[in-house]
């Protein structure tokens, strides 16, 4: 197998001038005018070892070794069932420019999930941006089905053999979750493998025009999502020169391709309460519903975006319970 790299380009180096960075996102990113990215090492990354006490194992795979494009794959170990389990395809958040597959809190929450909702896992490592803006994301995560379809006859992951490929669905969080939805409209025309469901936690979208949650939600300290930063990720992650209405930020824009096609899918929609995109998940729950798609979404009371991942709000465990509970009974209706 090739070399898995758990990194994506982070460094503890720091460019020589300081003065040049052009954008920054916390103590995340910094990009420099001569194109230079730092992202210094400030989220524990974790190999694929888990604890035999969990009772699930997992496994890195290499896809294409030239992008860097590789996956996770999680499966429960006791099951006493004489089905198959549902696959969940998932990709992780970070506004296309910052995580990894191997982020610690990825990869204790996905151990969790496949454990709760007693599911497989494959955890999509795609590139960033900016130094591979948008469609990259959107490639890697169809190539990724590509890649599935292809190992559902060769059978070479052992942790995939758990796994019935016709109850397939996509998934992520904030930008993941972006992801998982663009991949599924892609599929729609191009049906290599047809999800069965999508599942999107705090979707990360965006517009020109300001929701009420974009304008009036305070957003404490520890908040995983400002703002600032939305915007300065859509900067970074969008084509040069577009706009935050581009279809790819703005799915509900003007000119956005007809979200007629997710009518093949059902959909589940996951809003934290205290996220500044709530009010925008909402709306995208009520434009898929009005052309007939079957969606549904539930709220979270008292914690904001990534609370999942994060546990930054005094709630986060006990949502973030309710939230696999929520999923369990989505994949497996």
């Amino acid at each position: 197998m090739a070399t898995i790299s758990l990194s994506h380009g982070s460094t503890s180096l720091h460019h020589p001038d300081n003065r040049s960075v052009v954008e920054k996102i916390g103590r995340l990113i910094q990009v420099h005018k001569d194109g230079y990215v730092e992202r210094p090492p400030i989220v524990p990354h974790a190999t694929c070892m888990v604890p035999s006490r969990l009772h699930v194992e997992a496994t890195d795979v290499m896809i294409n070794k030239f992008t860097n494009l590789w996956v996770r794959v999680y499966a429960p170990t006791n099951q006493h069932v004489s089905s198959k389990l549902s696959l969940i395809v998932y990709f992780h958040g970070g506004g296309f420019c910052v995580g990894s597959a191997s982020w610690a809190c990825y990869h204790d929450f996905l151990i969790n999930l496949s454990r709760v909702a007693s599911c497989v896992v494959v955890s999509v490592n795609y590139r960033l941006a900016p130094e591979n803006r948008l469609p990259a994301a959107y490639d890697d995560g169809f190539n990724v089905i590509m890649w599935l379809k292809q190992e559902s006859m060769k059978g070479m992951v052992n942790e995939l053999k758990w796994c019935d490929y016709s109850r397939l669905y996509l998934a992520g969080d904030s930008a993941g979750a972006n992801i998982a939805h663009h991949v599924a409209s892609r599929l729609v025309s191009r049906p290599v493998m047809l999800p069965k469901g999508i599942i999107l936690f705090q979707p990360f979208f965006g517009g020109e025009l300001r929701t009420v949650s974009e304008k009036h939600s305070t957003q404490t300290i520890n908040s995983a999502l400002t703002l600032a930063a939305s915007d300065t990720y859509w900067r970074l992650a969008l084509p040069v020169g577009s706009t935050r209405d581009h279809p790819w930020c703005n799915p509900l824009a003007k000119g956005a391709p007809r979200l007629s096609g997710m009518r093949l899918f059902k959909t589940l929609v996951c809003v934290a309460e205290l996220d500044i995109l709530r009010d925008r998940n909402l709306e995208f729950t009520r434009v898929l519903a009005s052309v007939g798609a079957p969606v549904q979404s539930i709220i979270y009371k008292d914690v904001g975006h990534a609370f999942q991942v994060l546990h930054n709000y005094p709630m986060a465990q006990t949502r973030t319970h309710e939230m696999m509970t929520h999923v369990k009974a989505f994949i497996n209706h």
